[in-house]
């Protein structure tokens, strides 16, 4: 059974190509002890039964944000086939938007009656939420029957782990694998491109040249809508990473001190955004449009770009054909793409399911090779690719995996802003909607952020 709502996606950290290593610096980065650091030894423990078939007849409950064609493809698919599988085992599905994920899941956990296994987003705002309070139980154990240790990368897995108290990320216990990866770029429409005699930019001011000339000839250069909050941060994200560069963007989510968010480089973005939004770059009465509404109207050729996720390959190829491109922009030229990018929401066991094994299981069988193989054959970007995973020249996945290894490949890939502090997304998103707005001045913004990060560090 799944229940749905509108399509609202979003993101989070290193996938794809990790499995081959090629990801060296965003986890790398972070401060503390590695995975196998004593700082928190508490595991899950007792013995564990891998085979559902045993645990007689179950109903498993599991709540995703997996709803764009790709992913919610992929698990209608990978459901069916382990409720196949597994007769005795009935799932029972919840799919909600992410930004519904977000106001709804902790209430959810928190309930007489919690779902057994959950989509929970990395970093302090919701899985360190999740674990301070009890909510989600740890995976090490579960981790080490599957295999998921040596499969997938540390710094891969290090982005699930969090000590039991909720305040150290990235090292502690496991609390959830991913199945797939992700990166933040721009799409664009070949043929218009070419119409304005451009080539794909793969520069910030290439970026710029190509959406001054395609409002000047009447064509709307970005397709956006931030109704939804979350297309602010990787739009913001996007341009701060240009003007910024990786070694701040890091310091800032990973909380490594020596930057601020009113750095030249975090407000020199801001200002950008403001500039877009007053030119017409952004349309009109973008905050009331949702990402939905976005990625329709980009995919029906009324504007040049969309800046979003490679969760929405799926939504533009079948519309679109090979006439939709995808890069990533480099900080100048001849340098490699940088970007923010990751894995999807960590699959977790709730502390309260009456089925963990099941529920292991159950994720098991959504990250193996098979699992990604299925997610890769629905348009989606796996966060382990088998190793025969290649999409057909010319198509927009093929377009999204070279990006992706570019990016990767040269340490490129970085973290997503709202990771910052446990309340940094609603701070970020709603100081985005009123810098677009005209409602904040950049150094107002920055001003913003800043005292949210500041109170953030000085309460740890």
């Amino acid at each position: 059974m799944t229940e749905t709502t509108p399509r609202s996606r979003r993101r989070v950290i290193a996938a794809a190509a990790l499995a081959t290593g090629i990801l060296t610096g965003v986890a790398a980065c972070a401060p503390g002890p590695s995975s196998g650091s004593p700082a928190d030894t508490k595991k899950t423990t007792g013995p564990i039964s891998t085979d559902p078939a045993k645990a007689g007849k179950v109903t498993l409950t599991e709540w995703d944000q997996n709803t764009d064609p790709g992913t919610n493809a992929s698990t209608e698919a990978l459901n069916k086939a382990f409720m196949k599988k597994y007769p005795n085992v009935t799932i029972k599905r919840v799919s909600r938007s992410f930004s519904d994920l977000k106001t709804t899941l902790k209430l959810a956990l928190s309930s007489a009656n919690p779902p057994d296994v959950v989509q929970a987003n990395q970093g302090y705002p919701d899985m360190g939420a999740f674990v301070k309070a009890g909510l989600l139980q740890p995976v090490d154990t579960y981790a080490k029957a599957y295999g998921w240790d040596p499969s997938f990368p540390a710094q891969l897995l290090d982005l699930n782990r969090f000590t039991s108290d909720g305040k150290a990320w990235k090292t502690g216990n496991l609390y959830g694998v991913s199945q797939t990866g992700e990166i933040v770029g721009i799409y664009y429409n070949k043929a218009k491109l070419k119409s304005l005699g451009l080539s794909a930019p793969t520069t910030l001011p290439e970026f710029e040249t190509a959406l001054a000339k395609a409002k000047a000839s009447g064509l709307q250069p970005i397709s956006y809508g931030d109704a939804t909050k979350s297309p602010g941060i990787h739009l913001f994200g996007v341009v701060q990473a240009a003007t910024a560069g990786k070694a701040e963007v890091r310091k800032l989510v990973f909380n490594e001190g020596g930057a601020k968010w009113t750095d030249s480089g975090s407000l020199k973005a801001a200002a950008t955004l403001r500039t877009w939004a007053t030119k017409g770059y952004l349309g009109s009465g973008f905050n009331g449009k949702s990402e939905d509404q976005a990625v329709a109207a980009f995919s029906q050729g009324t504007s040049l770009f969309l800046v979003d996720g490679t969760w929405q390959s799926a939504a533009l190829a079948p519309k679109m054909k090979n006439n939709v491109g995808f890069t990533a922009l480099s900080p100048a030229d001849g340098q490699p793409p940088l970007t923010q990018g990751g894995e999807g929401l960590a699959w977790a066991v709730t502390s309260k399911s009456k089925h963990p094994d099941v529920a292991a299981a159950y994720i098991n069988f959504l990250v193996d090779q098979q699992g990604m193989q299925v997610a890769a054959d629905n348009g989606n970007l796996p966060a382990l690719p088998p190793t025969d995973y290649k999409p057909a020249a010319d198509t927009v996945y093929a377009e999204v995996l070279a990006e992706w290894k570019a990016v990767s490949q040269k340490d490129g890939l970085l973290p997503y802003l709202d990771y910052t502090t446990p309340t940094f997304y609603d701070t970020l998103t709603a100081a985005v909607q009123e810098l677009t707005a005209g409602q904040l001045t950049p150094n107002a913004f920055g001003a913003q952020l800043q005292s949210d990060y500041s109170s953030f560090q000085q309460g740890r």
